[in-house]
């Protein structure tokens, strides 16, 4: 048993398209909103009010984190239904292929319109596309991340799914390239007749054509019934493999130990992306109107902490292999812990260097996100394959609904929370301590009640034989 390195780089570019564009939507929409709503509510420019009165920028934030979380909210409902559909789906081109095409190019076509109409001051039409780009993106997501454990024997997942990171980390890392040459604070900084459509159009269109690109690239390359049929002998000896307390049965109820596993897993992740999505949710505000740097500052994070990421990434799988998945995620808590006590203490400086006043970005920052990207790669690399090895082939888009569930309840939770903490304590500051408190909260909950049971040895196939055969 090996994995075959080439076809799973392939099924990467799912979460490549993904990855694409959560960060062009992560890092641009939170900031459309606070400037849309400071235009609405003060009929001022967030310009206008982080040079005047910056503390009313933090009393839109529950309005942001409103909307940010109605998205989620939509993906917790959406995710588990697609999930469960694509199971049942039985197609010529696969079970996932269709949900991945269809939403990939519903998704492309509306994206460029979130920006046009926040050109424009229109926030009902820029909420509508924001809705129909997340709900089709959900048609996406959980049958694209789906597929790799399709294909992949239950021992293999977790370096499987290192390689499905990395690349989805490729296609972030793209996407912060063009935040660095198109910044979005030389577009927000500035008068309303002197803001250029193109600075914050472009970013969206290069995403929806590459994103289109990614899907054709998984369409051609994967013949997803195919080789589900040339897998099946090594799949099965897989489910024999798994690292569970319990063997996995279909035709049984789920064991106690089983759910009791799962349920915990479940928890802990939700309290980890309540703190990681609170981050990824504020830190372009939190460049713009506490650190009063340039937006491209925010970009160079998410770059030096995805490199980060690739590395934990590139090492998890063998770590697990050592110590075990649960003690792997452990670690990469702790280290996480570290990086936000650290992110808790460094405060804005007062260099002006900026050609709209600007202040000098705290270089401590790059150091937080450096720790931090590589301690959640450690997490996020072993949890999916945790949750997965819980049932059986026939039920990987239920289960992968589970993860998603517990995910994007997390992320419909933590905007708006986050967002009302910022009006109460008027404090940018509750960004850091929120995530700390949470990250320790899912390091407890995860290494009390989370077993350690390891995978059965596989043969791993070293060198260019690692590559594996053609398709």
């Amino acid at each position: 048993m090996k994995l075959n390195y080439k076809r799973t780089f392939l099924i990467g570019f799912a979460f490549f398209g993904i990855l694409l564009l959560w960060q062009v939507y992560d890092s641009w929409c939170p900031t459309f909103l606070t400037d849309i709503f400071a235009r609405r509510m003060y009929h001022m420019s967030s310009a206008e009010l982080k040079a005047g009165d910056p503390a009313k920028i933090l009393n839109v934030q529950w309005l942001v984190g409103i909307i940010m979380a109605c998205d989620n909210l939509a993906a917790l409902i959406l995710l588990p239904i697609f999930g469960n559909l694509s199971d049942k789906t039985e197609t010529r081109i696969g079970k996932r292929m269709p949900f991945i095409l269809v939403g990939t190019f519903v998704s492309a076509v509306a994206f460029p319109f979130i920006p046009l109409f926040f050109h424009y001051n229109n926030i009902v039409g820029m909420v509508i596309m924001m809705a129909i780009v997340l709900m089709f993106m959900m048609m996406y997501r959980n049958p694209a991340v789906s597929l790799m454990p399709d294909i992949t024997p239950k021992p293999l997942r977790a370096k499987a799914n290192g390689v499905i990171n990395i690349m989805g980390y490729l296609g972030g890392a793209f996407a912060t390239v063009l935040g660095i040459f198109l910044k979005l604070s030389d577009y927000i900084n500035v008068s309303d007749d002197a803001r250029k459509l193109w600075i914050i159009e472009i970013p969206f269109i290069i995403a929806a054509i590459l994103m289109v690109i990614s899907a054709m690239v998984l369409f051609f390359t994967i013949r997803e019934n195919r080789v589900k049929e040339e897998m099946k002998a090594e799949l099965e000896a897989g489910e024999k493999m798994a690292a569970v307390a319990d063997v996995v049965d279909d035709d049984k109820p789920m064991s106690k130990a089983n759910r009791n596993m799962l349920l915990a897993i479940l928890g802990a992740e939700f309290l980890w992306f309540m703190a990681d999505n609170a981050i990824g949710t504020y830190i372009g505000n939190y460049v713009i109107y506490y650190l009063n740097a340039v937006s491209s500052a925010t970009m160079y994070l998410v770059i030096f902490g995805g490199l980060a990421s690739m590395v934990g990434f590139a090492t998890a799988g063998g770590i697990a292999d050592k110590i075990g998945r649960k003690w792997t995620i452990s670690i990469g808590l702790g280290i996480t812990v570290v990086a936000l006590i650290f992110m808790c203490i460094i405060a804005p400086t007062a260099k002006v260097t900026g050609a709209n006043g600007e202040f000098s970005f705290p270089a401590a920052l790059y150091a937080v996100w450096i720790i931090k990207g590589f301690g959640m790669a450690l997490v996020h690399n072993c949890s999916f394959p945790m949750v997965v090895e819980l049932c059986s082939s026939k039920k990987i888009g239920k289960f992968t609904g589970y993860y998603y569930a517990s995910s994007m309840s997390a992320q419909t939770v933590t905007p708006v929370l986050l967002g009302f903490l910022f009006n109460l304590t008027g404090m940018w500051r509750a960004l850091p301590v929120y995530s700390c408190v949470l990250t320790v909260l899912a390091f407890i909950v995860f290494s009390s009640l989370v077993k350690n049971i390891k995978a059965q040895k596989v043969a791993n196939v070293k060198g260019l034989e690692a590559l594996g055969e053609d398709d």
